[in-house]
């Protein structure tokens, strides 16, 4: 199946009792806690990848349910039309990710979506709003303290997506066969007791080359944020979480859900910080706690 042939508006507003129209449900749907353990003024998230199995769904489901927000930011690469064109792969798992997200746009809270690179077929929706989302190619968002932050997927600042977007192709293939080798290892780890550890990751960090490509994104994107006269960038892409400062710039990045499986949340006085959330024990669980074996936030203040 080709994602253009996909029905968007039905994507957006798939059943709350199963799984993606038109495919059979995986399994009985899994509980999820009812009283959520934070309130946040705001919500970022990207680089989700629905649509592969490297996405780490059940502890994002589990993060949604658990942390709630006035206004929640989806900033780009939620659903991986790439892979989707390539292989259909879709879990209950995803379909309660998209589900948790239905509910706060249902509840009250204002999400607002931002395409990126890999749902980029969403980008033709820009301006429009579906099943209660706002669909925008980039943001300018407030802080409580009254910063402006321009918010963006980031794609546009990557080299390899404007200049040879195939090559974009054959390292998103490579990078896919990372996670797979991440996966197997991780329900290893999770055997034998211990805490989701992420060894893409870890490889993508140890490598030089990566490391002065995180490095320069940063940089270019902050040095293309002067000129707005804004305080402070918010992106995704790189799948590498961050908060700092580059010259008169507040870099903020809020990382993924395929590796380290992180957020960055504001609270109500406007200050940022990066929450990480890792699980150890089964998303059936109904319980949720700030730290423990149920769900671990760990905060990196701004």
């Amino acid at each position: 199946m080709a994602v253009r042939d996909l029905d968007v508006l039905s994507f957006l507003r798939l059943p709350r009792s199963g799984g993606f129209p038109g495919f059979p449900r995986s399994g009985p749907p899994t509980p999820r806690p009812i009283t959520p353990i934070r309130q946040h003024r705001t919500i970022f998230i990207s680089d989700v990848h629905l649509g592969t199995r490297g996405c780490k769904a059940e502890m994002l489901a589990e993060f949604l349910a658990c942390n709630a927000c006035e206004t929640l930011y989806l900033v780009g690469d939620i659903v991986d039309g790439w892979q989707l064109k390539r292989r259909w792969f879709w879990s209950e798992a995803q379909t309660q990710v998209v589900q948790e997200i239905l509910k706060k746009a249902d509840s009250g809270t204002k999400v607002i979506y931002i395409p990126g690179n890999h749902d980029e077929f969403l980008r033709p929706y820009c301006g429009r709003t579906l099943a209660g989302i706002e669909i925008r190619h980039d943001a300018i968002h407030e802080t409580a303290d009254g910063r402006k932050i321009w918010v963006l997927h980031g794609d546009r600042f990557d080299a390899v997506m404007a200049c040879a977007k195939w090559l974009a192709h054959v390292g998103d293939w490579a990078y896919s066969l990372a996670l797979a080798l991440n996966d197997r290892l991780h329900m290893l780890r999770r055997r034998m007791g211990l805490p989701y550890w992420s060894l893409s990751a870890y490889l993508k960090h140890a490598v030089k080359n990566a490391v002065e490509y995180v490095s320069r994104f940063e940089e270019v994107v902050a040095r293309a944020t002067v000129p707005l006269g804004v305080d402070g960038v918010m992106c995704g892409h790189i799948h590498h979480a961050e908060i700092r400062r580059i010259g008169t710039i507040l870099y903020l990045n809020d990382g993924d859900w395929v590796e380290s499986c992180t957020a960055l949340v504001e609270d109500g006085r406007g200050h940022l910080e990066i929450l990480r959330w890792a699980s150890s024990t089964p998303a059936s669980d109904t319980a949720c706690t700030v730290a423990g074996t149920k769900g671990e936030a760990a905060l990196i203040p701004a």
